[in-house]
Parts: structure tokens; sequence; C-alpha cells
């Protein structure tokens, strides 16, 4: 019995003492308490988000529906937040350990401080894109990526600032680093740059059929930090670097506001001169009254006799369309080429190919005389 009665004594003082002198009930009780909170994490996420759901389908703007979207995932975390300090106030700490645990408790709140502020840059994001008219796509694409990279970095040295590790010693370690990286990473920040210039001169952007002269031809899918890439046609990627857009002229066909159709039609020689009047006038009345062609002091469009050729007198037929859709543009042409046709066969012309006449020229022959022995 004294022996039980010494075991008993032994766990008694060993539960009272616990852990670091903390009684281990209130250590199990703090650890239920946490995993409590830590469980009903994702039903207390849901159950906020569902009434704030509520009160904003009252509304007509879908801005507020976007942050009720993306502050899903620091909501699951504020249960953990709440239930770690409600845990850790509830347990007596010694003062060396309750100091750590402030820290702890300190760290999450700028966790998830940071965190909301991180996620609630996406519906910032439909701000910064009504000024999408006035700068590219790719450079508010660049902006909110910049924003969230500044809210991490922010988020980070808080942190460490919190711990007692002095940002500034480490930021002019890196700084030195970087002078060095820099040395050999001249390829890496004439890309960044070049990249930034394309942004900011608006030269083209995701979407816009390019030429880059020697390099490719293409259109654009995205705008990156170190190099773009274009698709060819035949559905091919391509890497181009940053720098390249500096160096090289660059063609963006998406930006023109018209297509061209220049033709030089060759007619036989043996059309006439009212026939190539007529055939003039038709092509002319046909591009004056189709709205498909553009007519301006910078598009005008010419139908004239232009020259004449080994086997045919030449007709240019200049024009451009209103559209710049490259199917459209081949409709519009063909319907222009048939219509041709048309007014050539009805002036009873002919298109000419190439070809050559031979003339032979027929010579006197001389009928060689006869030998008579008579005569010697």
């Amino acid at each position: 019995m004294q022996a039980i009665d010494s075991f008993i004594l032994l766990f008694s003082d060993v539960w009272k003492q616990g852990i670091f002198g903390i009684n281990a009930s209130e250590i199990i009780i703090g650890l239920l308490i946490f995993l409590v909170f830590y469980v009903l994490r994702r039903l207390f996420a849901r159950f906020l988000i569902a009434r704030l759901s509520k009160i904003v389908l009252k509304t007509s703007s879908t801005l507020d529906d976007t942050v009720i979207e993306v502050i899903e995932g620091p909501l699951k975390f504020l249960p953990v937040v709440l239930g770690f300090f409600i845990a850790s106030s509830y347990i007596n700490f010694s003062s060396d350990i309750q100091s750590l645990i402030d820290l702890i408790n300190r760290t999450l709140v700028t966790i998830f401080v940071f965190w909301l502020l991180h996620q609630l840059v996406i519906p910032f994001s439909f701000i910064i894109k009504k000024f999408e008219n006035k700068i590219s796509k790719p450079l508010v694409d660049w902006t909110l990526r910049g924003l969230k990279i500044i809210i991490f970095i922010l988020g980070v040295v808080a942190i460490l600032e919190l711990w007692g590790i002095k940002v500034g010693p480490v930021i002019a370690g890196l700084g030195l680093f970087g002078v060095a990286v820099a040395l050999g990473a001249q390829d890496l920040f004439k890309n960044l740059i070049s990249g930034i210039m394309i942004l900011m001169e608006g030269r083209f952007t995701v979407g816009d059929v390019i030429l880059v002269s020697g390099e490719v031809e293409g259109v654009v899918e995205q705008i990156g930090f170190r190099s773009t890439l274009v698709r060819r046609f035949d559905s091919t990627p391509v890497m181009v670097p940053n720098y390249k857009f500096a160096e090289q002229s660059v063609t963006n066909y998406t930006r023109r506001h018209h297509r061209r159709i220049r033709w030089l039609i060759g007619l036989e020689y043996r059309t006439s001169v009212d026939q190539l009047k007529n055939i003039r006038d038709d092509i002319t009345n046909i591009i004056e009254n189709d709205n498909n062609f553009a007519k301006n002091e910078n598009t005008s469009f010419f139908v004239r006799v232009d020259s004449f050729s080994d086997s045919s007198i030449d007709i240019l037929v200049q024009a451009f369309t209103v559209t710049n859709d490259w199917g459209e543009y081949l409709k519009i042409k063909e319907d222009l080429a048939v219509k041709i046709i048309k007014i050539v066969e009805k002036n009873s012309s002919g298109f000419a190919f190439p070809s050559q006449s031979l003339y032979v020229e027929s010579l006197p022959f001389e009928k060689p005389e006869i030998f008579n022995p008579k005569k010697v």
C-alpha cells in the first residue's frame, strides 16, 4: 500500500509540474481548445462567407462578390489564430515562455493581416483594369503581380522584425550580392528593362500579329519579364528575348487601319482602246459604290492603264479595304476578283498569258543552171 501511495504522490507531482512547470491538465485543455478551433475552421469560414454573401447579393456591384471569394483562405486561417490565442491565454506560462508565446501570437496575426491584403489585390485589380484603355493589359498584370510581391516582402520583413532579426544589414548584404549577380546577369536586366519599355511604349500587346525582322512572325501570346512568347502561324511557339525588340524593327500588322489590294491585270494586245476604257470605268464604278473599300485622302484607290508588257496591256488596280480582319479581307478580295473577270468577259476581251510569236520570212530561191555541154 505504501508503494501505491508513493506512486500516486509521484504521479500527482508530475501531473502538476507537467512540462516546463505547467500543469498537464492545462496543457491538455489548451490543446483541446486549439483542436476544436482547428477542426471547426472550415465551418466557421463557410458560415461567415454565407452571411456575407447574403449581404453582397443585395448590391449590383461584382466587386464585393469577388472580395468574398478571395478572402475564404484567410478566413479559414482566422480560427487557427483565435484558437491558439485562447488556448495560450488559458495556460499559465512562465515569464520566459510567455514572451515566446506572445511572439507566436503576433506572428500569426501578422500572417493573417498580410495574407488578407495579398488576396485583396485581386478585387483591387478591377479598379486598375479600368485603365487598360490608357495603358496596356500586360502592364496592368505586371502592376498587380508587383503589388503581390511587395505585400509578400513586407509581410516577411514584419515577421523578421518581430523576432528581432534586423532587416537593414540583411538588405545591405543582399545589395552587395546583387551587384555581383548583376555583373553576371546583364542580359537578364537588359531583357527586363526592354520588357518594361515595350509595355510603357505600347508597341504591341497580347493578341497582336507582329513581324520581328530576322526573328519571327506570328501572334503575341505572352509578354514576360525576360522574354515574349510569339506563336507562329504554323502553331510553333517562339520565345523572343525582350532586348531583341529594342534592337530589331517590329512591324505590328494588327495596328493597320486597312488592308491593301494591288493587282496588275494583264489584258490581251487585241483589246481595243474603247474596250480598255470600258473595263477601266467598270472596275472604278464597282470600287466607288462598294462600302467595303476605304475612300479618304490616305487610302486613295486607282484603276489606270499602267504599262505595256511583253505579252499584255497592264491595268493597275489598287484599293484599300475598310476591315483589318484577315478572313473578311480575303472575302472582299475574292468578290472583287470575280467581278473583274465578269467585266473583262462582258467587254469581249481576255486575260493575257506569256506567249511568243514566231515569224518566218519566205526568201527568194534561184533555180540552179543545168550544165550544157554544147556551150563549152
